[in-house]
C-alpha cells in the first residue's frame, strides 16, 4: 500500500437554522441557559468539532448503504470478510472503515493490511463571520422551548421551559477535511461528497427534528469538479448514482 497524494477539501459551512451541539455547563444560574453549546475555551466562540461531522457524516452513509443493521461496521468487516454470500455487502462496509477509522482494531495483519489507515481527517471547524454576527445581534441566540400537551394543544402543566443555546442562522465556519489517496483507492472522494450532500439533507447537532442545524457547504475547494456546480454539492440524485 502506497501513499500517492494527501487532498485537502475545503468549504464554508453556513448554518441555515439555528444549531446546537452541546456543551458543558460549568455552573447552573437562576434564568440561564439550560442547554449551552460547545465554545471555544480561549475566545467563547462557538465552532463545530470536528468529530461531530466525522460522526454524523459516517453515520448517515451507513445508513445509506444500508450497513447500520450490521452494527458496528468494523465486527461486520471482521465478519464477512471470507463469507462468499456477504462478498457484496464487505465491498460496501470496505471504503466506510478505510475512510472513517477503527481498522487498527482488526487483528488478522492481512485484512488490517488491506484495510490500511484512516483515509479522513475532520479539523474543528472555527467561526468566520464573527463580526458580522456581531453587527446584527450576538455570536449566539437564546431559544426558549416548551412542552405541549397532546391533549389540550397547550403549554403541558409543571413543565418549565427550556433555554436553548444555539448558533444563530447566517453563521459561518471554515470546514476542512483531508483525504489521503493510496494507489489502491477508488472512487473515495465521491463518498465523502456523498456524505456532505446527505449531511446538507439533513441536520448537524441535536434535535434536527424540530428544524435546527440544517446546514450548507459552499465555496468548495478541492473536490473534484465532477462533484460540484458553481462550488456547491451536485443534487443528491446525481451524487448517488
Amino acid at each position: 500500500m502506497r501513499l500517492k497524494n494527501i487532498k485537502e477539501i475545503k468549504a464554508t459551512l453556513v448554518v441555515k437554522t439555528g444549531l446546537h451541539i452541546g456543551g458543558s455547563k460549568d455552573e447552573i444560574k437562576i434564568g440561564g441557559i439550560d442547554n449551552p453549546i460547545i465554545k471555544n475555551p480561549l475566545t467563547n466562540e462557538p465552532y463545530i468539532p470536528g468529530s461531530s461531522l466525522k460522526g454524523k457524516i459516517r453515520s448517515l452513509l451507513e445508513w445509506h448503504f444500508g450497513i447500520v443493521d450490521d452494527g458496528n461496521a468494523v465486527s461486520a468487516v471482521k465478519k464477512d470478510r471470507d463469507k462468499e454470500k456477504k462478498k457484496d455487502n464487505f465491498k460496501v462496509i470496505k471504503p466506510i472503515v478505510q475512510l472513517f477509522g477503527n481498522g487498527s482494531t482488526i487483528k488478522d495483519p492481512n485484512l488490517a493490511k488491506e484495510i490500511g489507515p484512516t483515509r479522513l481527517s475532520f479539523a474543528d471547524c472555527s467561526l468566520s463571520n464573527r463580526d458580522e454576527l456581531l453587527e446584527k445581534n450576538a455570536l449566539t441566540e437564546e431559544k426558549i422551548e416548551v412542552s405541549i400537551s397532546r391533549l389540550t394543544g397547550s403549554v403541558s402543566k409543571g413543565h418549565a421551559p427550556r433555554h436553548m443555546e444555539r448558533v444563530p442562522a447566517g453563521a459561518e465556519f471554515d470546514f476542512s477535511v483531508t483525504l489521503m489517496e493510496f494507489e489502491e483507492d477508488n472512487d473515495f472522494e465521491k463518498i465523502l461528497a456523498l456524505g456532505m450532500k446527505l449531511l446538507e439533507l439533513t441536520n448537524l447537532g441535536g434535535s434536527g427534528s424540530r428544524g435546527y442545524g440544517k446546514i450548507e457547504f459552499k465555496n468548495i475547494k478541492g473536490l473534484d469538479e465532477k462533484y460540484l456546480v458553481d462550488g456547491k454539492l451536485k443534487s443528491y440524485e446525481e451524487l448517488k448514482n
